[in-house]
């Protein structure tokens, strides 16, 4: 990818990365303008709003779908292991080293996708999981604390994400993910220090600043997307939880 990249920001539900190899380039994540030099890396959760603004040599770009990567609790850890992709907004630069390796492992894994030779998708999945490792180990390398996270709490993450409209309970969650309220309380303090209630209110505000920022919805139409009922009662819960009006908040980033 080089030139002045997207010409807006878009969404999709795949989790990304963005390698630059050589020169600098401007990533808008959400509220958040990031710069990345040489050998810097962009992470990028499902869910977020992006946009490549400008490339100034060569970005890489890799996204996969969680369906397609995830075959087992293993995968799934690798993805959110020490919150390489974390759905709480913190997207971060990290700085690879061992070059050769990591742009062998990009260019194998282009000519397995543009190829397509026999088992060329289990030869991809096995790529990106050696590149996650090495993602990994970047992080821990620049100091990074160790994180590892439990399989079900990153399910249950992604369970709120994928029914917003629904407005489900803990209990519903429970349900839906065959475990227990206490279970997912107990992951989700294990976690974040949070109730699960608590990270089910935290996504929703993420997702209710990135529909105000982006998306040309009435305040109206935002609350019934994230499953209230009342526009009256969703702009009370954002203004507790963010000190802004939905307006307000809308009207500040239009500035």
């Amino acid at each position: 990818m080089t030139g002045e990249g997207h010409a807006a920001p878009m969404r999709v539900l795949r989790y990304k990365t963005l390698y630059c190899t050589e020169g600098n380039a401007r990533v808008l994540v959400d509220e958040k303008l990031y710069q990345l030099s040489e050998q810097e890396l962009l992470t990028i959760t499902s869910g977020q709003y992006h946009q490549v603004q400008a490339v100034a040599g060569e970005l890489l770009a890799l996204d996969f779908t969680l369906d397609y990567f995830c075959k087992n609790d293993h995968d799934i850890e690798l993805i959110f292991h020490n919150g390489l992709f974390c759905h709480f907004g913190m997207t971060e630069v990290i700085t690879m080293g061992n070059v050769a390796y990591v742009n062998q492992l990009f260019s194998q894994l282009e000519r397995e996708l543009e190829e397509r030779p026999y088992q060329y998708l289990l030869s991809a999945h096995a790529l990106i999981e050696l590149l996650l490792v090495e993602i990994n180990r970047h992080k821990i390398a620049s100091g990074a604390e160790i994180w590892k996270p439990d399989a079900l709490f990153l399910r249950f993450l992604e369970a709120v994400r994928d029914n917003y409209p629904n407005s489900l309970t803990v209990a519903d969650f429970a349900l839906l993910l065959g475990t227990s309220e206490s279970k997912l309380n107990e992951l989700a303090r294990l976690h974040t220090d949070k109730t699960a209630q608590h990270v089910i209110y935290s996504l929703t505000i993420s997702e209710a600043k990135r529909l105000l920022h982006y998306e040309k919805l009435t305040i109206k139409d935002i609350a019934y997307r994230l499953g209230f009922n009342d526009p009256f009662y969703f702009s009370n819960f954002f203004k507790k939880h963010t000190a802004l009006s939905p307006k307000a908040y809308k009207k500040m980033m239009l500035t």
